[in-house]
């Protein structure tokens, strides 16, 4: 099989394929889900809190996600690897091309950033110098303590409508992905009917492109809870490679997400 690449993902959306997608912090995990088919791998700064205990994602430093994608890209043959831009890392457009800059000499096939609007004219500066970008919004992490904790995010029309609008600024400004987190399932259909790149959700419904796991939730195997929009594979499989290929599968049918696992 050949390397996966953002064409490829863009491909499977215009063919009515779904993408699966897991994170994943260190070169063992990252070859396993590579050998069992997974299509792009996040290293995600979810590490600073399945990782390192933390309660938010803020304490994550740039170079935290530089150390684990180098580890990550060394397990990986096949699958797109996204790294996270962690918090305050691309504050100004001249930091964020600095520290993009880390993340792909690290390995990294793509970075990823949180916002909307505001982060236009960065994205449009680092695809310029054949960066290339994921979007994220809805729920951001990052933002935790502005939104009032980890909340569903557009569930009001008018702020609904603002995603929208957003999702197609940062399609023009030219990502090439966009993770859609914690909104409801009509806002994901809505959103990925919108704009013509691949979405992908995470508690996002079952009408996006693909969907995206934390390899903890996905393995039964998180410290703290499990979110309502994951699901345990490996308690189905009592193995980690079958897990992820059921994962692979289930979303690949429209199996998952389910009616258990959206929201309204």
């Amino acid at each position: 099989m050949a390397k996966i690449t953002t064409s490829t993902l863009l491909k499977m959306k215009q063919q009515g394929q779904k993408i699966s997608t897991i994170t994943a912090y260190d070169a063992s995990f990252a070859k396993l889900f590579d050998q069992a088919g997974i299509h792009a791998i996040l290293i995600g700064d979810s590490l600073g809190m399945v990782l390192q205990g933390h309660d938010d994602t803020i304490p994550v430093s740039i170079d935290d996600m530089a150390y684990h994608t180098h580890c990550v890209s060394k397990g990986v043959d096949e699958t797109l690897i996204i790294s996270d831009m962690p918090f305050m890392s691309y504050a100004t457009k001249e930091q964020c091309f600095e520290n993009a800059a880390k993340l792909m000499q690290a390995g990294a096939n793509m970075v990823k950033m949180e916002g909307g609007s505001w982060l236009v004219e960065t994205i449009k500066g680092l695809v310029e110098r054949g960066i290339s970008v994921c979007g994220h919004l809805g729920l951001t992490p990052q933002s935790v303590h502005l939104l009032g904790g980890f909340k569903v995010q557009g569930r009001e029309e008018d702020q609904a409508l603002d995603i929208i609008k957003q999702a197609k600024e940062l399609e023009v400004a030219g990502v090439q992905l966009l993770v859609l987190e914690c909104i409801p399932n009509e806002l994901g259909q809505a959103i990925s009917q919108a704009v013509t790149v691949p979405t992908i959700g995470i508690g996002a419904g079952w009408h996006t492109d693909g969907q995206i796991l934390v390899m903890h939730d996905a393995l039964g195997i998180s410290c703290s809870y499990m979110p309502k929009f994951s699901r345990n594979f490996l308690i189905d499989t009592g193995d980690i490679k079958k897990a992820i290929e059921l994962y692979i599968s289930e979303v690949s049918k429209g199996n998952f997400p389910g009616p258990d696992h959206i929201f309204k």
